[in-house]
């Protein structure tokens, strides 16, 4: 199912994103929530470092504008039941999910009062925004991890269960600087997805309204396997190559949209 009731919006980055310059999709994520009256949520569940990629976090959010800025740090699963962090999504207008290892994201926060507040508020609304490891967790199954810059096989891909904000797709990060396409088609074939993006870095899709919009230096490449004629993974071994054939692919940089209802791109008002 892509088509999504909730009325929030989400910022999806490849990692890597530009935090010293213009910060063009950091600020993007903060003009959604708000602009100068942006109150945002930083989540770092998924760093082993919270404290300083909060801090760092913090710095840039400020300087961009935002009104207010709080970590909601969950170092363990009785943390996502605290009315601190529970008071800080509630009173949220973004919240940002950072870069580290989506596992923990999913361990700490996976059926708890914190994953449900932040449903809840993205329902209302809110842009939720995540980076990398925090990207990952977007879909309700995501690629926890594997090998890139190989061909695809159905070993290169573990999955497991992500926070479904954007539900029947599968996302990947770091997508051309680390040659993850195989690990892509591996995933989007174990699923039986119907969309697959490979996000860049510095490079973010926001979506909107089941409108997806490119932001950033790179490109996000949809694979479409919605009409796809063949594919061989119920033939093959784990480490056997996979096949796939009729899928359909798009590379969309900076100001290109894609329709996730008619999973169509659009070239309109492109320059």
């Amino acid at each position: 199912m892509l088509e999504s009731e909730s009325k929030g919006q989400l910022v999806i980055i490849g990692g890597a994103e530009d935090k010293d310059g213009d910060s063009q999709i950091l600020w993007e994520f903060v003009r959604r929530a708000g602009d100068t009256k942006a109150k945002i949520a930083i989540m770092t569940a998924a760093t082993e470092l919270p404290k300083e990629v909060g801090e760092n976090y913090i710095k840039v959010f400020e300087r961009l504008g935002a009104e207010e800025v709080r970590i909601v740090d969950t170092e363990t699963r009785d943390d996502a039941f605290s009315s601190t962090a529970l008071e800080a999504i509630a009173n949220a207008t973004g919240i940002f999910f950072t870069g580290g290892n989506q596992a923990r994201i999913t361990s700490v926060l996976k059926e708890t009062e914190l994953e449900a507040a932040i449903h809840k508020r993205f329902s209302e609304g809110i842009v939720v925004a995540g980076t990398s490891a925090g990207a990952a967790v977007f879909c309700d199954k995501m690629i926890l991890s594997g090998d890139s810059r190989t061909n695809p096989r159905i070993e290169i891909a573990e999955i497991g269960f992500g926070l479904g904000f954007l539900p029947g797709v599968v996302i990947d990060q770091h997508f051309s600087q680390r040659g993850r396409l195989g690990r892509l088609i591996s995933a989007l074939l174990q699923e039986n997805a119907v969309l697959g993006f490979g996000i860049d870095e510095n490079t973010a899709m926001v979506v909107s309204d089941r409108q997806i919009e490119v932001i950033g230096e790179g490109s996000v490449t949809i694979v479409d396997n919605s009409e796809t004629t063949y594919n061989n993974i119920d033939e093959i071994l784990k480490d056997e190559p996979l096949a796939i054939c009729g899928a359909k692919l798009h590379i969309l940089p900076h100001g290109y949209k894609f329709d996730l209802k008619n999973r169509q791109p659009s070239t309109e008002s492109v320059h």
